[in-house]
């Protein structure tokens, strides 16, 4: 009899094995959602966008849309999320654009028209390579802000950190992404097989510029405690903003360009050259 009721519980730890192998295995395919079409920068070049190429350090050429700034107004460099490719931020770069800011907004390997494959490494060195290119073209490093977007948020804090900058603006950010796997799948130990980790909470505490997080408070995508516990470990100065009602792909809607276009005017004067 015990070898029968056995059975059962064989049967289901041998399916829970092989979900986890298979989300292990599968895990960048679960993170990654590119839109491997090439963006067209179509009304963007009326306001003197245009496309240039970034080189990384392991040899990938990647498009980049670039926008120089006016006078004395800040450069942003935007990495954006996990989604799409750049082409569905051309609003945000309008914005961005209309108050004369520069953008560089970068587009990672494997994503609209990039060779490569996305991975953490892989997409680090794509922003070192866009932050590389702006020194290129001399912009000054207390007038450089990045703006990382969801995903890009673990990239904006990594760059950050080891960078002199100005500013860094986080939208819905993470903690780590063994946290926010954990969360989606809390029937599995999330923290050991995420590869990709993002870890922003062991890394907030070395950026040593003005910090503004936004989050909405029904992210269902990553829940605002991970953005709260990043904010709470994030030294001064810092500033949070967290708007009730709103969810991952909605705070535009809800003020959040808003209130880091503010956020950014407190903070000129920007120093001189």
């Amino acid at each position: 009899m015990a070898r029968v009721l056995l059975w059962p519980v064989g049967i289901a730890l041998a399916a829970y094995l092989v979900l986890l192998a298979g989300l292990y295995l599968c895990q960048r395919q679960l993170l990654y959602f590119p839109d491997r079409s090439r963006p067209q920068l179509s009304s963007l070049a009326q306001l003197g966008v245009r496309e240039v190429g970034v080189m990384t350090s392991d040899g990938l050429a990647l498009l980049a849309w670039y926008l120089p700034p006016r006078e004395g107004r800040a450069v942003i460099a935007y990495f954006h999320g996990n989604g799409g490719h750049i082409g569905y931020r051309t609003n945000r770069m309008e914005r961005f654009a209309r108050e004369g800011y520069g953008v560089m907004m970068l587009e990672y390997r494997g994503y609209g028209g990039n060779p490569g494959t996305p991975n953490e490494p892989g997409l680090y060195a794509d922003a070192q390579a866009a932050l590389d290119y702006l020194d290129q073209v001399g912009i000054d490093p207390r007038r450089l802000v990045l703006y990382g977007e969801s995903l890009g948020s673990g990239i904006a804090v990594r760059m950050a950190a080891q960078r002199q900058i100005g500013g860094v603006v986080l939208e819905a950010p993470f903690t780590n992404l063994a946290q926010a796997a954990q969360y989606h799948y809390p029937f599995v130990p999330a923290g050991w097989l995420v590869r990709d980790r993002y870890d922003s909470l062991s890394l907030i505490g070395e950026v040593k510029a003005p910090i503004l997080i936004l989050h909405g408070d029904r992210d269902a995508v990553v829940p605002i405690h991970l953005g709260r516990a990043l904010f709470a470990a994030a030294p001064e100065p810092k500033e949070g903003w967290f708007a009730p009602g709103a969810g991952h792909e909605e705070l535009a809607r809800f003020g959040a360009l808003d209130v880091a276009s503010a956020w950014l005017i407190e903070r000129e004067p920007l120093p001189p050259k």
